[in-house]
């Protein structure tokens, strides 16, 4: 009574589940995959948030990367910004979502070296194409505090738009902004914790490293689906098989029955 496995929608559908398998077991791991950097992640965030500050040249230097270990880290830095250099970022979101730009300044440390800054965000009250009004950084010299940041490039999630007015960017990267100042600047840059006074722009918030997401429920789902799969084949199977046995049955049954009773 299984002949019917046979049949082209049996082999069809037993093949569709041949299939299923595999790639809802790959789906799991690749879920499990995210989890599992996602916890790393925010394991790295929370080391690097909990170490004492250090003076940003200890971490970085002109044409050196930031490390792995050393993103999020807080440094300290003393001089003064040059507001010369000063360009915005276009297409930035503040601790709400609300879209606008950052303020990204050049400090020139004691030493004549100098990294940029992302002093925080500001309203795009005339649009993205118009350079906004921009607080003017705190003027002499000064100390400051900031979480220490990876270059951005090109391909991480952000558009490398061309064309822009000027003093306006679309990626915060030291090497590009090297070049535009004619100057050098250490690696990576700064996200400004403080000073952070009245009328400057809103500092960013550190980055939530508590949350690891539905990464490791999807993993479970994708699994549970596949090991449906097989279980669902069976059930279907033995309805098919029942049905059939019943619809024979029946037809004996009439067969039997003599004409005109």
């Amino acid at each position: 009574m299984y002949r019917f496995l046979l049949t082209r929608q049996w082999v069809i559908l037993t093949l569709v589940g041949i299939v299923l398998i595999p790639v809802m077991i790959k789906l799991g791991f690749w879920q499990l995959h995210r989890h599992e950097q996602r916890v790393a992640r925010n394991n790295q965030i929370g080391r690097s948030l909990d170490h004492a500050p250090v003076p940003v040249t200890d971490l970085t230097a002109p044409g050196r990367e930031v490390t792995h270990d050393a993103v999020w880290r807080r440094v300290t830095a003393k001089g003064s910004y040059d507001p010369k250099g000063e360009v915005v970022v276009r297409l930035r979101t503040d601790n709400s979502g609300k879209s606008g730009f950052m303020v990204v300044t050049p400090f020139v440390l004691d030493d004549g070296r100098a990294v940029l800054v992302n002093r925080g965000w500001i309203p795009a009250d005339a649009g993205q194409r118009e350079y906004p009004k921009v607080p003017a950084p705190p003027a002499g010299r000064i100390d400051l505090t900031g979480r220490l940041r990876a270059d951005e490039d090109p391909g991480e999630g952000i558009r490398d738009t061309k064309g822009l007015p000027p003093r306006m960017i679309m990626i915060i990267n030291s090497e590009r902004q090297a070049k535009a100042l004619h100057r050098p600047l250490l690696g990576g840059y700064l996200e400004l914790i403080s000073p952070d006074g009245e009328g400057q722009p809103q500092t960013i918030d550190p980055p939530d490293h508590s949350s690891i997401g539905n990464h490791m429920a999807y993993t479970v789902q994708w699994w549970l689906f596949s090991a449906f799969v097989p279980i669902g084949w069976v059930i279907l199977v033995r309805r098919e098989r029942r049905d059939r046995i019943a619809a024979a049955a029946a037809a004996a049954e009439a067969e039997a029955v003599p004409a005109g009773v």
